[in-house]
């Protein structure tokens, strides 16, 4: 690993692992000696980072020069963390961890009043229900939204039709119990809807519809709300949320 890798890697473990974190800890997460890891910790001293402690009693974060402040009210603090939390419980695997590592470093930002209040938050998030898991990989699914690729899909209907379709995949919407890929299906030449439980396989098609993905999921959420009460439904036929309820940050 390269030395600035490890020391990005270091601030990571900083601001996540609870402090005070032994020089051991750290130099077994990032797989160096302790000396190594001594140095490192003057480096980031160096640089602005204001760690307290020693060898021998554990390392603290007090302020993080890689971030900038934050002023959060209680309220978007309380926001904050259910919002993350929720995350948490209901994303794929990257994406739980991506909000647990997003909660870190807003937390390693913030002064030491604003750190206690993210820590005894008073919401709290509770799943009974075991998470559910899909066959399609939703980090393809998302680097496509980015990238704006295409994609190729296996996809199985309500009646078990099995069908092959090239889509053009716009946004993913979480619904109470099932997710929702909003795409522009090639072989229809018409926006769709496709349950991400129902999709059997998964792949990259060629070609990009760049950069037209943000005014054409504009285009599409608009054309979901002009028809009023009509539910939308789904490829396969089943009926998915009613319009008014359907929002994008564009």
């Amino acid at each position: 690993m390269a030395k600035s890798d490890r020391l990005f890697r270091l601030m990571h473990l900083l601001r996540s692992l609870h402090p005070p974190v032994t020089a051991g800890d750290l130099a077994q997460e990032l797989g160096v000696s302790q000396r190594t890891l001594y140095r490192d910790i003057d480096a980031l001293r160096a640089c602005g980072a204001r760690i307290e402690g020693e060898a021998g009693f554990g390392y603290t974060l007090t302020e993080d020069y890689a971030l900038p402040p934050q002023s959060l009210t209680q309220i978007e603090i309380e926001a904050l963390v259910l919002g993350l939390s929720e995350v948490r419980l209901r994303g794929d695997p990257a994406l739980s961890q991506a909000a647990r590592d997003a909660l870190a470093k807003i937390t390693a930002s913030l002064p030491e009043e604003k750190r206690a209040q993210i820590e005894h938050s008073v919401g709290l998030v509770h799943r009974y229900l075991p998470q559910k898991q899909y066959v399609a990989d939703l980090s393809l699914i998302r680097q496509a939204c980015w990238e704006e690729r295409a994609l190729r899909l296996f996809y199985r209907d309500r009646q078990g039709r099995e069908t092959r379709r090239e889509i053009w995949p716009l946004a993913i919407v979480y619904l109470d119990e099932e997710l929702m890929l909003l795409a522009h299906c090639r072989l229809r030449g018409a926006f769709r809807q496709f349950l991400v439980g129902s999709i059997l396989s998964l792949e990259w098609a060629k070609g990009s519809f760049r950069p037209r993905r943000v005014p054409m999921l504009r285009d599409y959420i608009s054309e979901l709300r002009t028809r009023h009460a009509i539910a939308p439904y789904c490829e396969d036929g089943r009926r998915i949320m009613r319009e008014e309820n359907l929002t994008a940050p564009l």
